[in-house]
């Protein structure tokens, strides 16, 4: 699938792919971003995302081609604002600022669409998986993808600093887990969760928040998710998941 992405600016690839459907991350907008002051010329790669669960829709993917001083996000650690704001919220403006800030990172590109689980429960129309276009210089080894599980508190999914293939037509496939970050207490009710969560995987209206909710607050650090337990709104035998949340393969293209 060719996604005809254009490179813009770090800061400009996630704002538009950030297009917000009440205040989350959840409208189309495809962008990719390029580093500007690379060692050398670009490289190319293909990153395909591929939802995994049986009931559990992601934001867009948000991926970044880095060096090895960079970590988002890091299981046993506290979570930092711009992966709270994802895990929470569906809010990329936080990661966004942090990509424009951090040399270190030197490409980034972010879906167009939510990816739904295969057999799309909520009848979308929105893709399961999702190829996105990155470019780096040669000094950006490392990749680290992030997406909000979006009926969850405070979920993702992802991968922290793995490599990028080094050779032009190598690839590597990798599979990525569901983390909880810590945040917020898993209450499991759509009322506690953003809007399109309900619409995503049930259809109808959309019910909850865009906004994190101090009476529920949590501090706590970033650690496997312990799925869905029927607490709330979400019957565990539809919208829990068995691990690999993801798969994602990377492919150096140029």
């Amino acid at each position: 699938m060719s996604d005809g992405r254009m490179p813009v600016s770090r800061r400009d690839a996630l704002r538009i792919g950030g297009a917000a459907l009440g205040g989350t991350v959840l409208a189309s907008g495809s962008a990719s971003a390029q580093s500007q002051n690379g060692d050398g010329n670009a490289r190319e790669y293909r990153v395909t995302v591929a939802n995994l669960t049986p009931g559990q829709p992601f934001t867009p993917p948000a991926v970044a081609a880095h060096r090895a001083s960079v970590e988002v996000f890091a299981v046993g650690d506290e979570a930092n604002e711009p992966t709270k704001e994802v895990a929470e919220n569906g809010n990329l403006e936080p990661l966004q600022g942090l990509i424009e800030e951090t040399d270190a990172i030197r490409g980034a590109a972010v879906g167009d669409a939510p990816l739904v689980p295969k057999r799309d429960p909520g009848d979308t129309g929105n893709p399961y998986y999702a190829e996105l276009s990155l470019s780096a210089d040669a000094s950006a080894q490392y990749l680290t993808f992030v997406s909000m599980l979006v009926a969850t508190n405070d979920g993702i999914v992802g991968l922290d600093t793995v490599p990028l293939p080094d050779r032009v037509n190598a690839s590597r496939t990798y599979y990525a887990n569901g983390y909880d970050v810590g945040t917020e207490q898993n209450t499991e009710q759509f009322e506690d969760m953003v809007p399109p969560a309900k619409t995503l995987i049930q259809g109808g209206d959309p019910v909850g928040t865009t906004e994190s909710d101090p009476d529920i607050r949590e501090d706590d650090v970033i650690r496997p998710h312990p799925g869905i337990r029927g607490d709330g709104d979400l019957d565990p035998a539809v919208y829990d998941w068995d691990e690999p949340a993801a798969l994602v393969q990377v492919e150096r293209t140029d």
